[in-house]
């Protein structure tokens, strides 16, 4: 039996992927530096801040003793965006409200920073719902290893087959189904609705395979 929902947090409970983007090129264009969309989206999508500037300290030649400040400064940018622009959604609210008064234990599992995630979840009025919340600084090995998952349900005492994790891009996705729990593939925010996580909730307890929103 599925005992809980593990979320990943951008591009699934928040659509904060563009904030991410941006921030980072912000910070970047003070040094002359800058990822194309197209790269952010084939190469960069879902890595921790961290580890996209080592992908351009290795391909584009950005100086290593630069990159702690970069990163400080794109995290400063990223919580103006949070503040100014994250906002409750209704149908996440009504799908966590509705799972968590079920029983369900609720967890968010990002590769964004700690203050970033946090941040999100109050802005967004979701962390009543989630009785736990872990960010990369909460691991060694952020996605694509599944180090995250794995720690999200040791915590939770869970075992991985008692764990549905909701996922959208390909690094979280490897990570998840690494952990060997259940899947479910999302394209957007808007496709996280009770109703659909119902359904995966239903699959996965029929043996079915991960299913994509």
């Amino acid at each position: 039996m599925i005992k809980a929902i593990l979320f990943d947090m951008d591009g699934v409970l928040i659509d904060a992927k563009e904030w991410h983007y941006q921030a980072l090129n912000r910070a970047l264009e003070l040094f002359g530096y800058t990822i194309e969309r197209e790269a952010h989206l084939t190469t960069y999508d879902g890595l921790p801040t961290s580890r996209k500037l080592a992908i351009l300290a290795q391909t584009h030649g950005l100086p290593k003793k630069l990159m702690p400040f970069i990163n400080r400064l794109k995290q400063n940018y990223t919580l103006e965006k949070i503040y100014s622009s994250c906002r409750p959604l209704f149908i996440h609210r009504y799908a966590l409200g509705h799972l968590h008064r079920e029983g369900y234990r609720l967890a968010v599992c990002s590769n964004a920073v700690r203050q970033s995630v946090q941040a999100m979840m109050r802005q967004a009025a979701l962390d009543e719902y989630l009785c736990l919340q872990l960010s990369n600084e909460d691991v060694v090995n952020p996605k694509p290893d599944p180090e995250i998952y794995l720690t999200a349900m040791k915590r939770l005492e869970l075992s991985p087959q008692e764990c549905l994790i909701v996922e959208d891009n390909e690094n979280g996705i490897r990570a998840a189904k690494a952990s060997g729990a259940h899947v479910m593939c999302v394209s957007e925010v808007s496709d996280v609705t009770y109703e659909h996580i119902k359904q995966a909730i239903r699959k996965a307890e029929t043996g079915k395979e991960a299913i994509a929103a």
